[in-house]
């Protein structure tokens, strides 16, 4: 029982990597991979007396040790979850009342290179801010606004993935994995920023520099309608009113978490309430004929993507009963032996984050290596959250925003495979050498 465990997670991954070919959602198997993985914990529960000598007194108790741990297990991935559920809320609040156009209508060039430089700068900020995910569905949204030819819309589109994940990977709450590492308490904010942020633009200019020299000319602009926010119902006052007000909860999450040392959901469900609050007055001053339920949190909130949620909540549950196994210790001990230093081990994660989803890769790490051998804010953990977050930019499906960026722009696997992936992996060995002299390596 004890590697059946081991050969469920491959399977169940294998299962999440084919989604599109065998029509199944990866949800769906993530959850399912998670659940049996627990189970088969519990049927070979005897291993236990050999991970867990000093808990467990004998085989019957380690049926009570097991439960104990699942509930430990469960505590921490609970706090990602709220966190995420709370932060996602907010940003469907601020795009239902077109916050997100105080940005985006102010976007006027045509030239390529120059608005190349807008676009992937404004998306390098914005996912540190937000996140990775919702700013690549935020951007795909106006490049869809601005940009007619099929090939620009691919280019351009491209580079938001690789914007995105580099400005995610800098900021404590710019990308899961960041967030995960951030909760559970391997960085902390500033010294993340202070540390990360250099490599991380880096890892964009990199491939910004090399595309100007490609693209010529100007820009054959969409003439798509874009109907205003007062013929959608509503004002300008209340579009800003909201976008600074849900930008300022999005900013406060890292001070509250200083100030009164909760864990970070516990900031981030104070900024929706309060944003919450703010919007019911704005729906409850409105008059009969002008009332916009779709645009109050109760309405909002069945916009959040639950399945991602509960994609996440599967592959961590899987992920914890591997550690609580061995198995990550084990792999831990594979990969020192192997590579023989940290700095090889996070540039291997990376280029593995661009196949396989990079939540597992870090939560593994978190489970390999605890924080009594690697403390707070070492440079393994700034390594890793380097590598974790860029290097899924080396193909399309390798990252939440890349994903989201092929659906909604419809691009090709094949053409970023071509015309993006080089630039990506060009940027991403960047960033990874820039942090080796940051840290003596050489």
């Amino acid at each position: 029982m004890y590697w059946s465990i081991l050969v469920v997670f491959i399977l169940g991954y294998l299962l999440i990597a084919l989604e599109h070919p065998l029509k199944n959602d990866k949800t769906a198997s993530a959850l399912l991979t998670g659940v049996l993985c627990w189970m088969l914990l519990v049927m070979g529960r005897d291993t236990l007396l050999t991970h867990f000598p000093e808990a467990v007194a004998s085989p019957e108790d380690s049926l009570g040790v097991i439960d104990r741990i699942l509930v430990d297990k469960v505590g921490e991935i609970a706090e990602i979850l709220f966190f995420l559920l709370g932060a996602m809320t907010i940003v469907e609040l601020v795009d239902a009342y077109g916050g997100f156009r105080v940005i985006t209508d102010r976007i006027q060039t045509k030239d390529r290179v120059k608005l190349l430089w807008l676009i992937c700068g404004i998306t390098f900020f914005f996912s540190a801010l937000l996140d990775n995910l919702t700013t690549a569905i935020v951007m795909a949204t106006l490049l869809r606004k601005l940009l007619k030819r099929q090939e620009d819309l691919y280019f351009f589109g491209g580079m938001v993935v690789v914007a995105a994940n580099a400005g995610g990977a800098w900021s404590p709450i710019g990308d899961v994995t960041t967030i995960m590492l951030w909760i559970s308490g391997q960085i902390t904010t500033w010294h993340i920023v202070r540390s990360v942020f250099l490599p991380s633009v880096l890892c964009l200019l990199v491939p910004l520099l090399v595309l100007s020299r490609q693209l010529k000319g100007e820009l054959y602009t969409s003439t798509e309608a874009d109907p205003g926010a007062d013929q959608e119902g509503v004002s300008t006052w209340e579009q800003n009113l909201v976008f600074w007000l849900g930008t300022a909860g999005l900013l406060f999450v890292p001070v509250f978490k200083n100030l009164y040392h909760l864990p970070p959901f516990m900031g981030m469900l104070l900024s929706l309430s309060i944003l919450w609050i703010v919007t019911g007055i704005l729906h409850h001053r409105r008059t009969n004929d002008n009332q916009r339920p779709e645009l109050t949190v109760a309405e909002v909130i069945h916009r959040i993507d639950t399945p991602s949620i509960l994609f996440f909540l599967g592959i961590l549950l899987a992920v914890a009963a591997l550690e609580t196994a061995g198995h990550l210790e084990q792999l831990a001990q594979v990969l020192n032996e192997q590579f023989g230093n940290i700095y090889l081990v996070n540039t291997f994660i990376g280029l593995l984050s661009a196949v396989v989803d990079n939540v597992p890769l870090v939560a593994g790490a978190i489970g390999m290596y605890p924080l009594d051998v690697y403390p707070q804010d070492a440079t393994f953990w700034q390594l890793l959250a380097y590598c974790a977050g860029t290097g899924g930019s080396i193909l399309i499906i390798g990252s939440a925003a890349g994903v989201a960026i092929m659906g909604l722009l419809r691009i090709n696997f094949i053409w970023y495979l071509k015309k993006i992936s080089w630039l990506a992996l060009l940027g991403y060995l960047s960033g990874v050498l820039l942090l080796y002299l940051m840290n003596g390596v050489f």
